[in-house]
């Protein structure tokens, strides 16, 4: 009665063992299938909570450093803002080279030019001894022309008693030529026999 009593005992507590697992057992192909049902998207309002999936944060924009071109310099702020629309760069060169001839030639008009004068020495010979060597530098300086200025003067010892006026003069390049000059001289022929250029000197 002891052996069948010990035996009893054991297999109630079997029994009372596999029920319980039995329970388990159903419970995990429950949430088994819940799990499946998830997987698939589909709403479970059991046991298995689902956490909504938050949308990925976008990564911060890198700021991308402003290339310094010649514009953050101040360059390119000449004269290609003046030029016309589609003006090839050898154009624009003729262009400038054009506008600064023009400048030039306008400031070249503009400008007086220099007066050059030149210090003239003549020697102015007699016919001989007995000529108003008085008379004839008074001839002579009675020459007008403009731009010609009579100097000083002097006599000048020739030989045989004869001597030669020696006059300075100062005259303007461009309005007094030496040849018109000797010729206005040698026109004196009462008391001229020649005339000689001693020295010609620009001031």
């Amino acid at each position: 009665m002891q052996l069948f009593g010990g035996l009893e005992g054991r297999v109630e507590k079997l029994e009372a063992e596999n029920a319980h697992l039995f329970n388990v057992t159903n419970i995990l192909a429950k949430r088994l299938a819940e799990l499946e049902k998830v997987l698939d998207g589909q709403t479970v309002t059991a046991a298995v909570p689902v956490v909504a999936s938050k949308p990925a944060a976008k990564p911060a924009a890198t700021p991308v450093e402003k290339e310094e071109s010649d514009d953050d310099f101040g360059f390119g702020e000449s004269d290609e803002d003046d030029a016309p629309k589609g003006e090839s760069e050898m154009q624009k060169m003729k262009r400038l080279a054009a506008e600064k001839k023009a400048a030039d030639a306008a400031a070249k008009k503009d400008k007086p030019a220099p007066v050059l004068k030149s210090n003239v020495v003549l020697d102015i010979k007699p016919w001989d001894d007995e000529t108003d060597l008085q008379e004839m530098e008074k001839a002579v300086r009675a020459i007008k022309m403009d731009g010609l200025t009579w100097g000083d003067s002097k006599l000048v010892e020739i030989g045989f008693g004869i001597k030669k006026l020696r006059i300075s003069t100062c005259i303007i390049d461009e309005l007094v030529g030496l040849y018109d000059l000797e010729d206005n001289i040698q026109e004196l022929e009462d008391y001229v026999q020649s005339v000689d250029i001693v020295s010609h000197n620009k001031i």
